[in-house]
């Protein structure tokens, strides 16, 4: 079976909105090393409809960060939203997920491929990670307290234990944590 995974850049604070706002000179050569042997698994990616936006709307042209750029342009995109209609999917490999998202996402685990990663979705990882269909959660939680921003955790999100699978501290001071759902 197909894994299902998200990964996150974090805030000591728990802010993981805009991380461009608050990553500084934090991100280093080993973060790159880590997301890219993590693209090299995934060939599937799960979207948020206000992530799908913001991305259709730079990574089709973005002329910074080129790996990452083919990577996203060129993968096949399954989008969650309840507003989105089909037509309105205009870049590139993009699908709208039509029906119940956890069936989908279920149906999706069981079909031969690789990693499944959901990107671009707050609510779409939190959904996931609470129905139990998210195998793992990386945090990269940089040394910054943002102040402000969303947070993919709060105050409505019920308790769920979880199991730390791996961590990692980089050159700069990031903590690498991977979780999976504590069961039982």
């Amino acid at each position: 079976m197909r894994k299902v995974t998200a990964g996150l850049f974090y805030s000591v604070d728990g802010v993981a909105e805009a991380p461009n706002l608050f990553q500084f000179d934090s991100f280093d050569a080993e973060l790159g090393t880590l997301l890219t042997a993590v693209m090299a698994d995934v060939d599937t990616v799960l979207m948020g409809r206000k992530g799908y936006e913001e991305w259709a709307g730079y990574w089709p042209n973005a002329s910074q960060d080129e790996d990452f750029g083919s990577f996203i342009n060129n993968v096949p995109k399954f989008v969650a939203s309840r507003t989105l209609k089909p037509a309105d999917l205009t870049w590139s490999n993009s699908t709208l997920i039509e029906g119940d998202l956890e069936g989908f996402v279920r149906d999706l685990k069981r079909k031969p491929g690789g990693t499944i990663s959901a990107m671009a979705g707050m609510s779409l990882v939190r959904q996931l990670l609470i129905g139990g269909l998210m195998d793992e959660l990386t945090l990269i939680i940089h040394p910054v307290v943002a102040g402000h921003g969303r947070r993919l955790f709060d105050e409505s999100t019920p308790r769920t234990r979880l199991a730390l699978v791996s961590s990692q501290q980089t050159s700069k001071g990031n903590m690498v944590l991977t979780y999976s759902k504590k069961s039982g």
